[in-house]
């Protein structure tokens, strides 16, 4: 992994997050809700062990894993997903499926800054990537 993703990212804007959001079946306040956070997120790595944690006044939420391997994921939202995120071209892609459902989020440097990109590949947003 790229050491250049560890430490701590701020949420500055976000285009597109309620859409995103409604195509994965989120409930309006939930929604409400996480429109109005902006969270931070920190990377950090231990061993080959790298744990993303999410930071918000709404909720927080950790998840741990080894790039490659596949894991279990409650999400923020409450979505019990089989994850895997590998590093590809410099950016790490996150995988989540359910209930035959999948969900690929990619994030990646631009000019030091982190750039979230989500896309739900089976919802109204096939063609429509949304940035978060």
């Amino acid at each position: 992994m790229n050491n250049k993703f560890l430490g701590t990212w701020k949420l500055i804007s976000s285009e597109h997050f309620d859409d995103y959001m409604k195509a994965l079946g989120v409930g309006i306040a939930t929604r409400k809700l996480g429109n109005l956070a902006k969270p931070s997120v920190i990377i950090s790595k231990k061993g080959d062990t790298i744990t993303i944690r999410t930071e918000s006044a709404f909720k927080n939420t950790e998840i741990s894993f080894k790039l490659g391997q596949e894991f279990e994921e409650i999400t923020a939202d409450n979505r019990k997903t089989k994850s895997i995120v590998t590093m590809t071209r410099g950016a790490l892609n996150q995988v989540q499926k359910w209930d035959g459902k999948e969900t690929t989020i990619k994030r990646m440097l631009v000019d030091g800054k982190m750039v979230v990109t989500a896309l739900d590949s089976l919802q109204s947003l096939q063609n429509d990537p949304s940035s978060v």
